[in-house]
């Protein structure tokens, strides 16, 4: 049974230097009719792959709170309508930028059963802010989890980045050290990646993107690591960490490699073994729903090996490893009877370990996570 569904809301009202999600100018867009389709799409996979009973529900972008009130009471009642939750009992997660929340909109979320915010911070030196493309300052960062508190939310998490251009081990620790200053439950903390078709790429390739070196950027991470532990937060993947009990129960479905909806521009989906992308660009996303009811561009169906190698690298992240008893409960063969040979290679190099219970990631091997996660893909 799926109990998990993501919902895209691809408005910004300003492109950040390094963003390469599914995103538009808020300004000028067809939001309304965009609202009405992302309804019907609610509607018709609910009509065709039901579900009893959610667990955790997240609203991403995009700025989802860039919506105007009556847009997002639009959007809030649609996801009532279509998909069945009991408010209090799910995680039901929204994104937001720190500059462009009122106590109104807050309120209106609150009401609605959204009980976890997920802010985009990044930094905390108004500097670096400028040069990502970020329009908010430290002051509204703390303004804002204020007010949020004052309205009543209680799990709160807030996203970082290191490894940005010119940022120094030192400012990436005064940023820790007012994160933590916050009071907040999960922090999420993620090295800059430079991809294509972002401000930051053309500026790379013109050789005008100074970054950080690699040693100095896995000295953030550790860094991280430590003063995380430190300061009560523990990291259960590789780039989260939450006080105990405030784990992204959202995220989990996608590390656990569980099934999940996704509605919206640009949604990813998994649902009945199959792995669906939906249209990106709004106007074939809108066609699309009209069309035919579902916005797929790509459909497929994972093997039998494929999805074990993705148990592999998806579980991977988490802190505490892949089960080798839910990998032989899902797949009724043992994990060593699969991947003895990449297991046994990574665990050689120092990069993984074993408990009596899991395969897990060392603590070099977190630090060099994507080359562990290579060694089980394709083997089979």
């Amino acid at each position: 049974m799926i109990k998990a569904v993501y919902f895209h809301i691809p408005f910004c009202s300003h492109i950040c230097h390094y963003c390469d999600f599914n995103k538009v100018f808020f300004k000028g867009q067809p939001v309304d009719e965009y609202l009405q389709a992302m309804e019907k799409e609610m509607k018709h996979t609910m009509e065709a792959f039901p579900t009893d009973q959610l667990d955790t529900l997240f609203v991403g972008g995009g700025t989802p709170t860039v919506l105007e009130m009556k847009q997002l009471d639009f959007f809030l009642n649609s996801i009532h309508k279509y998909f069945p939750f009991t408010v209090g009992e799910v995680e039901f997660t929204f994104e937001a930028n720190p500059n462009e929340l009122s106590k109104e909109k807050l309120r209106m979320l609150k009401e609605a059963g959204v009980n976890r915010l997920s802010f985009g911070v990044q930094t905390f030196n108004d500097e670096l802010l400028q040069t990502i493309g970020r329009t908010h300052c430290e002051h509204d960062v703390i303004r804002t989890i204020e007010m949020a508190k004052e309205v009543g939310f209680t799990n709160i998490s807030i996203d970082l980045m290191y490894g940005l251009p010119g940022q120094t081990l030192e400012q990436f620790r005064d940023t820790l050290e007012k994160a933590f200053s916050l009071d907040i439950q999960h922090i999420s903390a993620y090295s800059l990646i430079v991809e294509p078709k972002t401000v930051f790429y053309n500026l790379m390739k013109k050789g005008k993107l100074l970054l950080p070196s690699q040693e100095e950027e896995a000295e953030m991470y550790e860094e991280a690591m430590k003063q995380m532990e430190m300061h009560g937060y523990q990291q259960y993947e590789i780039s989260n960490y939450a006080c105990p009990g405030f784990e992204s129960r959202h995220n989990l479905t996608y590390w656990n490699n569980e099934e999940y909806y996704g509605i919206g521009a640009g949604a990813h989906s998994y649902v009945n073994g199959t792995r669906n992308v939906n249209a990106g660009p709004l106007k074939k996303y809108i066609q699309l729903i009209e069309q035919t009811h579902f916005p797929y561009i790509e459909s497929h169906t994972l093997t039998l090996e494929e999805k074990m190698e993705e148990e592999m690298f998806l579980g991977l992240r988490k802190t505490e490893g892949v089960s080798k008893q839910q990998f032989a409960q899902k797949f009724h063969r043992s994990l060593h009877d699969v991947f003895a040979e990449p297991v046994a290679t990574e665990t050689q190099k120092g990069l993984l370990e074993e408990t009596e219970t899991h395969v897990r990631l060392t603590h070099r091997g977190k630090l060099l996570g994507n080359e562990v996660f290579q060694a089980f893909i394709g083997i089979i």
